[in-house]
């Protein structure tokens, strides 16, 4: 037994840092839906603020949006040229899948100065590439209702997991501490 913990000791460490992370973000985040009310932000913040962004970007692609808050859950509402096409609830928000980030990174971390400004510019850029996530389906419903199916299980989440599997790969490949002991 004691062979096996020190043969894969990289290992339980990643898994145990992984999940200390990641269950800690996640209580967090928990914590903070919990005590967000939704009285001056609908339903929480953060899905509040990508659902304005969604707004302003479909607006400045030339269509006539609206985003309101669902009167029968938490969610807002996506309108585009007055067809209700959908809604951007808590999980579109992208909170989930940056901790999910995070916590992969901080298990394989490198220096501090590098994993903090990766972990910063990653989380950005999922960020960023979520909420031109929600626009392009936003869209994609507009234009191809009949797609929807493919466009919101299959082609739009490959795109933001898909991301963060390649940001992991980039920074294990070019910055963990694993790459400098084992490569």
């Amino acid at each position: 037994m004691k062979t096996l913990l020190i043969k894969y000791k990289a290992v339980i460490k990643f898994i145990f840092k992984f999940l200390l992370v990641y269950i800690g973000f996640s209580l967090l985040y928990s914590w903070y839906l919990h005590v967000s009310d939704g009285s001056k932000f609908y339903p929480d913040y953060v899905t509040n603020l990508v659902s304005i962004q969604t707004e302003a970007i479909i607006d400045a692609l030339g269509y006539n949006s609206e985003v309101q808050p669902h009167p029968e859950e938490p969610s807002m509402k996506v309108i585009v040229n007055g067809n209700y096409l959908g809604r951007v609830i808590e999980g579109c928000n992208s909170i989930s899948v940056i901790i999910l980030f995070v916590s992969f990174i901080i298990a394989f971390s490198g220096t501090f100065k590098i994993t903090f400004l990766f972990l910063l510019s990653g989380s950005v850029l999922i960020y960023v590439v979520n909420l031109l996530r929600i626009v392009l389906l936003s869209l994609g419903l507009y234009h191809y209702p009949e797609k929807q199916h493919v466009f919101h299980t299959v082609v739009f989440p490959a795109i933001i997991y898909g991301m963060v599997f390649l940001l992991w790969i980039f920074w294990v490949n070019r910055f963990s501490k694993i790459r400098r002991t084992h490569g």
